[in-house]
């Protein structure tokens, strides 16, 4: 059970969507503190909606359907701001070659994730299922804590890594050569997320 819930929120972690994307862009324009922090504020909203899974709380709020409708077009409208300020970025040049684009504030980049991953509902989603599927109801607190602690592992790794290793030195050469067209790509990315969660509740 408990290796079977960890392996799906596994692919789910690593599966390429929004909060991929945001830590991504944050590595790439070098603001690495940021993308760590995000790292964090991603884990622990993740962590939120497992608990709220567990306690039963997450089922009940996808149940309403004006909840779930006012969280996701929230959710769109957040990763559109995200999509647009990413587009409007302004291009790095050699004399501001040694200076993130995005600020690298690990505090920002904290809100940034948590704001993102709570503002998921197919973060709700994604948990209710899986306990809904794997994990019993009756299954011990013990067991449920593991794969609490599992997943925010996962996420802290998984992002982590990307953190670090898209911040390295040569990664940061061949964003300075291609800054506007990656930020643009990040941008279009980030606000395609945005559009589709909002066109889904229209």
């Amino acid at each position: 059970m408990i290796l079977a819930a960890l392996a799906i929120y596994a692919a789910g972690v690593m599966s390429p969507g929004p909060s991929f994307t945001l830590v991504t862009r944050l590595a790439a324009s070098g603001a690495r503190r940021a993308a760590l922090g995000a790292t964090l504020g991603l884990s622990i909203g993740a962590a939120t909606y497992a608990i709220l899974s567990m306690t039963g709380l997450a089922l009940i709020i996808t149940r309403v359907g004006w909840l779930m409708t006012a969280v996701q077009i929230a959710g769109g409208c957040y990763l559109i701001y995200l999509g647009l300020a990413s587009w409007f970025s302004p291009a790095v040049t050699p004399q501001r070659d040694t200076r993130p684009s995005v600020a690298d504030n690990a505090a920002r980049g904290f809100r940034m994730g948590l704001l993102l991953e709570l503002s998921n509902p197919k973060s709700i989603a994604f948990f209710v299922s899986i306990f809904a599927v794997v994990v019993p109801v009756e299954a011990a607190l013990w067991a449920k804590t593991v794969i609490l602690l599992g997943g925010l592992i996962l996420d802290i790794a998984w992002y982590g890594l990307a953190a670090i290793l898209l911040s390295t030195r040569p990664v940061q050469v061949i964003y300075q050569k291609f800054s506007v067209w990656i930020e643009r790509l990040f941008g279009t990315l980030l606000a395609g997320f945005g559009v589709r969660l909002i066109a889904e509740k229209i």
